[in-house]
């Protein structure tokens, strides 16, 4: 079986659990989840999200915190490794490769919505938002976006902040960046929730979120819903495994999960808290898409006293919850880089990086240059869909999914039981055959058959 020599590991556990709390909780929290809800109906969508969640979301945590703790290697390695020791096809690689392509692809778009963050803390700063109405908001972020310049270098900007941080490496860079990060986020959503609260309409927020109009649900809702649940916390993407491959031997699993899981949720819920009493306060629509919360939230922040302080506040720490995925998004692919003979982790991490940069000028065209072109035109679900949308929709919502789908049969069937027990240390008791069973029966089948019923339109 493989080990853990060739990586170092976390100094705590508690490092591990910032790291996969930041490799979880995001952009994809507070930008993702309070759209996604928006567009689908509200409660309903969240009602779904939450069902995925505890269903499938936590159990694939832990099976992937398992294949890098078992494998002690880059996702790649993991699953070739793993795969070998018990008899079977090194081919498997390729489930940690798939891993490592999802995380790369969506860091190439994810990088472009970071970069609207950081185009927007300099404006916060100046003042912009002082006074500001819901249109002119609306009007600042469509001209935001509309600057080639200005994207392409914030976006840039953005991957070098991500590349210096895992250049240096898993203490010094990861370990060290989100024992800053986590805790100041969670400390500064508190706060907005509390003035949502107080200055906005809380109580049409709450009932957007919690009282669910089923009605409005159809296959797609269903299948945004799983597909956000496993982009929430990352399962599929290559992050997770990779930071279990840090994962000291004497902690638990199953309670790190948990944790994860718990703090991921957490977030979501504080950010719609947040964001959505603005909305309904200032007549906002919560189908805004992705401009949702450029649109809204600087309305309040030009509204409140010291707006202009709290506000850039508010954008640093955006941005800190965005280089915490990110860093994970981009170590994953590191990771199986350095494990090459005499590779450079600053080098493979420049090479990779840059790649990625490259790679998300198509995102950032998307929203000026390339605004009307449409590749997948002919196909009907995506016929208005630009090259930053095509990329969420697939990453989001057809790779992580297949991604999902074969971690489950990895490690319900390929990886012996012997081999999940020792790592989940949960015996062979009522817990842990639940969870192999969701491995093995549940997730595979759910996922699919959602999956085929979106494809055909049942």
């Amino acid at each position: 079986m493989a080990n853990n020599s060739g990586h170092v590991e976390f100094a705590s556990r508690w490092g591990f659990l910032l790291a996969a709390m930041g490799s979880a909780v995001g952009l994809g929290n507070i930008w993702r989840f309070t759209f996604m809800a928006g567009e689908n109906g509200g409660g309903a969508f969240i009602f779904f999200y939450f069902l995925f969640i505890v269903c499938f979301g936590i159990p694939a945590l832990m099976a992937m915190i398992v294949i890098g703790r078992r494998g002690g290697k880059s996702p790649a390695g993991s699953t070739r490794a793993l795969a070998m020791a018990e008899g079977r096809s090194e081919n498997w690689k390729f489930l940690g490769w798939l891993a490592i392509t999802i995380a790369f692809l969506a860091l190439t778009f994810f990088s472009v919505v970071a970069g609207w963050v950081l185009a927007y803390i300099p404006k916060s700063l100046s003042g912009a938002f002082i006074g500001i109405t819901a249109d002119e908001s609306v009007a600042l972020f469509a001209e935001t976006q509309a600057s080639v310049f200005g994207m392409t270098a914030w976006h840039g900007v953005f991957m070098i902040m991500t590349m210096l941080i895992v250049g240096r490496g898993v203490q010094k860079g990861v370990e060290k960046t989100v024992k800053v990060m986590m805790p100041s986020l969670f400390l500064i959503l508190l706060v907005l929730v509390v003035y949502a609260a107080i200055t906005a309409d809380f109580s049409a927020a709450f009932q957007f979120m919690f009282l669910p109009d089923f009605s409005r649900v159809d296959n797609n809702v269903v299948l945004l819903a799983l597909g956000q649940a496993f982009f929430s916390l990352s399962v599929g993407g290559g992050g997770i495994i990779t930071y279990g491959a840090y994962l000291k031997k004497e902690a638990s699993i199953p309670k790190c999960a948990v944790i994860i899981a718990s703090a991921n949720v957490s977030v979501d819920m504080l950010a719609g808290l947040a964001i959505f009493p603005i909305v309904f306060a200032y007549s906002l629509e919560p189908a805004a898409g992705p401009g949702l919360l450029f649109e809204t939230l600087p309305v309040a922040f030009g509204q409140m006293p010291g707006g202009g302080l709290f506000g850039t506040l508010f954008l640093v720490l955006v941005l800190f919850a965005a280089l915490s995925t990110s860093i994970s998004m981009l170590e994953s692919a590191v990771s199986r880089l350095v494990e090459r003979k005499d590779a450079s982790r600053s080098k493979m991490t420049l090479f990779a990086g840059g790649l990625a940069w490259l790679i998300g000028l198509g995102s950032v065209f998307s929203h000026n240059v390339w605004s009307e072109f449409k590749p997948l035109g002919f196909i009907d679900l995506l016929a208005d869909a630009t090259i930053f949308r095509i990329i969420d929709f697939f990453v989001v919502n057809n790779l992580i999914l297949l991604s999902a789908f074969l971690i489950a049969i990895f490690t319900g069937w390929v990886i012996s039981e012997s081999a999940t027990r020792e790592e989940l240390g949960l015996g062979n008791g009522r817990s842990y055959r639940t969870w192999l069973f969701i491995m093995r029966y549940l997730a595979p089948i759910a996922i699919f058959v959602i999956s085929l019923m979106t494809i055909i339109g049942y």
